[in-house]
């Protein structure tokens, strides 16, 4: 085999749109595998769709609350790739800036989560209290 082929940029590019939809899907699949929060933001995610099912809630209230658990779950995904490469090009020894990517990282789902906390609150909060109250 020619060296050139070995090293080709071209060997680990997508070459169809079924290929490309493969990776993905399996990325999604192993996050879901291998990272237990990834598994404790979709029980959320499930809780609060079934809540949005029970509460009958709006088709505008339905875009938000879909906006926070796909934001939630796709920060996480980004979160254990980075978390993932950090570890490779560290080769697992500290290093600062290494903490410093994994941190920012983490930072940014808890935040994401942050907002899919507020949301539910404005959501589902009225209409607990309406149900309680009323």
């Amino acid at each position: 085999m020619d060296l050139r082929e070995t090293n080709s940029p071209k060997k680990w590019k997508n070459r169809t749109l079924t290929s490309s939809l493969e990776f993905a899907l399996t990325g999604i699949l192993t996050a879901f595998k291998e990272e237990r929060n990834m598994r404790k933001h979709a029980v959320s995610a499930i809780l609060a769709i079934l809540a949005g099912l029970i509460f009958r809630i709006s088709a505008i209230e339905w875009l938000l609350l879909l906006l926070a658990v796909f934001l939630v779950i796709t920060f996480e995904i980004i979160n254990s790739a980075i978390e993932n490469v950090v570890d490779l090009a560290s080769n697992y020894h500290f290093s600062m800036l290494a903490k410093n990517a994994k941190d920012m990282a983490a930072g940014a789902v808890l935040m994401i989560s942050g907002y899919a906390v507020v949301t539910g609150l404005i959501i589902f909060v009225p209409k607990i209290w309406q149900l309680i109250f009323h």
